[in-house]
């Protein structure tokens, strides 16, 4: 069957891929519901269209950060590519290369960061940060990136504790036996654990003082970054106006609007519904960019025209890291 449309792909890797793996991609908090409506809500936007424009000459580069791109669509951060593909991460850096956009490299990677550079030498890459307890971790890897060419630094915000994941929960999630967190090995060692479900830097309650998310970081922790880098910050998870507007006081330089995709407070807004508020909160000070949901050009042109600079998209690359 001809792949047509992003659909197409998705259907290709739930059959496909082993069903654990299928369901950790999928996977909302709870009920689901916002990882839903994050779809759902694309579809009560309507166009108002205007006829007799000359349109024979269409250009979708965009800049991001000062970088051209060749068309507003980037990738998200995500985790584990190897469950969808053995060359994981370093397959998606080599397409978003080849398609001259940015990637989004995720701290929970299955490759290095190392191995991602190595792959698109000269790609727009970023790196998304997730800040631990051990500061000390989280401090080299920034550093890392930095040294590596990584162009931006992607602080999520909205993941002090993990989501209840109920399939997740329910297939006793774990990584392959051969599959690593590679930017984090060292931690693991120092722990003596395996990254399975249950001992994830998440979910180490025993072990908090050596990997585990630190659930106490504040606005003023973006001082500290600031301290670590050059790089610009980029803060992702925001979902309101007044976040927004502390954002741009912290000296961020850009804002990624997203709800992480569902996985982690259920009951929040669609990104999409939450973009037109942060885009005046902002008021042009900061570029602003949305993930979740989009799934359709249309929904690229609609999230465009409500202030976006730029869309990422997650699971759809996930997707497409399936097909064989």
């Amino acid at each position: 069957m001809a792949m047509v449309c992003l659909s197409d792909f998705e259907a290709y890797a739930k059959k496909y891929l082993p069903k654990m793996a299928w369901d950790f991609f999928a996977a909302g908090a709870d009920d689901c519901s916002t990882r839903d409506e994050n779809i759902l809500a694309y579809k009560r936007i309507c166009f108002r269209p205007r006829m007799l424009r000359d349109v024979s000459r269409m250009d979708i580069r965009t800049k991001l950060l000062g970088t051209e791109i060749s068309f507003p669509v980037g990738i998200a951060p995500t985790g584990f590519h190897q469950l969808a593909w053995p060359d994981g991460e370093k397959s998606t850096a080599r397409a978003a290369k080849a398609m001259n956009t940015c990637y989004i490299a995720s701290t929970y990677s299955t490759c290095t960061l190392e191995e991602i550079s190595a792959a698109a030498p000269g790609g727009l890459r970023w790196f998304q940060l997730y800040i631990h307890r051990n500061r000390a971790l989280s401090q080299h890897l920034v550093q890392r990136a930095e040294a590596l060419g990584f162009q931006g630094l992607v602080l999520t915000a909205d993941l002090p504790y993990t989501g209840k994941r109920r399939d997740d929960v329910r297939n006793g999630f774990r990584l392959p036996p051969h599959m690593k967190l590679k930017n984090l090995e060292e931690a693991f060692e120092v722990c003596k654990m395996s990254p399975s479900f249950h001992s994830l830097p998440w979910h180490l309650p025993h072990e908090t003082k050596t990997t585990g998310l630190d659930p106490s970081v504040t606005w003023n922790d973006i001082y500290w970054l600031r301290s670590l880098t050059h790089l610009p910050i980029i803060i992702k998870g925001i979902l309101t106006k007044e976040d927004a507007e502390l954002a741009v006081r912290h000296g961020v330089q850009g804002i990624v609007v997203s709800n992480h995709g569902g996985r982690q407070l259920d009951g929040g807004p669609a990104t999409i519904d939450a973009l037109v508020e942060v885009v005046e909160a902002v008021q042009g000070r900061v570029e602003v960019y949305v993930d979740g949901g989009i799934r359709k050009g249309s929904d690229v042109l609609k999230a465009l025209a409500l202030g976006a600079k730029c869309v990422f998209i997650g699971r759809p690359a996930l997707w497409g890291l399936a097909y064989k």
